[in-house]
């Protein structure tokens, strides 16, 4: 069971450490997925660059990793480059690649202590040769971790991966009739990994941006206000008080479930 006493999850005493005294240890979600968003505005509101604002959001995934880790967050799903990111100035795209390279080789050493496997989703072969190169050393040496997986959409779009899902079920000759939910989702990039429990979106921005289409399906939506690079623990904290305030239901009724709890207590 996660330790809420771990003096390094929150100072104690502190607004932070308030909110994680609320949190129950034994109803925090297995799979956090997140959508990074407003490095760019942060910047803007700072009349600093763009580049100022993705190395600042950074030190938010660093925290996030972290203290997903201690809690015992089974997975940590971040979106930090998207299909529709290659459009962006070649500037920026290199930029954005840089900071990917700095952080895998800064952050590896840590990863490896923490017991912390990293995972990579998407199109890598979209990836230039020097940074697939680095993102596959980052993959192999962290593959005998048990810890959380961290794991990393890069080059990914959600509709991409639905459609590379359908081309490998139709080379592989299934049975029209043998295809199910279940079977479909071995195909995904996802394989084997349970479905994100919450998604949290940051910088106010109410939509999913083609981010794990398939298998938010269920998933409890928090968005905040609070753009990327502000994002620290007490934010998290937040998200999953709220999470743990709501009922999932995954299409049912409450009063049916409780019931059938009910029977099954009594055997």
């Amino acid at each position: 069971m996660t330790n809420l006493s771990d003096p390094k999850l929150a100072v104690p005493g502190s607004a932070e450490h308030r909110l994680l005294l609320q949190l129950d240890p034994e109803r925090l979600p297995r799979h956090i997925a997140v959508i990074m968003d407003g490095n760019g505005r942060w910047a803007r509101q700072r009349r600093l660059p763009r580049v100022a604002g993705h190395r600042a959001g950074l030190r938010s995934v660093r925290e996030t990793v972290e203290i997903a880790a201690r809690l015992g967050i089974e997975i940590l799903t971040l979106f930090a480059f998207s299909r529709e990111n290659w459009k962006r100035p070649r500037t920026e795209v290199g930029t954005l690649m840089g900071l990917l390279r700095e952080f895998l080789k800064k952050e590896l050493n840590e990863m490896v202590g923490n017991d912390i496997r990293l995972s990579v989703i998407g199109r890598l072969d979209d990836l230039e040769p020097g940074v697939r190169r680095d993102v596959e050393s980052a993959v192999e040496a962290t593959a005998s971790n048990g810890g959380m997986v961290l794991c990393i959409a890069l080059s990914y779009g959600g509709r991409t991966e639905i459609v590379d899902a359908c081309k490998s079920l139709m080379r592989s000759g299934i049975d029209p009739e043998e295809l199910n939910p279940e079977r479909f989702a071995e195909h995904l990039y996802t394989a084997g990994q349970p479905e994100p429990d919450l998604l949290i979106r940051t910088s106010g921005e109410m939509r999913i941006s083609n981010f794990l289409l398939w298998q938010i399906a269920y998933a409890e939506i928090w968005v905040t206000d609070t753009l990327w690079p502000d994002f620290r623990r007490g934010q998290l904290f937040q998200a999953l008080l709220e999470f743990q305030q709501r009922e999932r239901r995954y299409g049912g009724l409450a009063q049916a479930k409780k019931r059938d709890r009910a029977a099954a207590a009594r055997g």
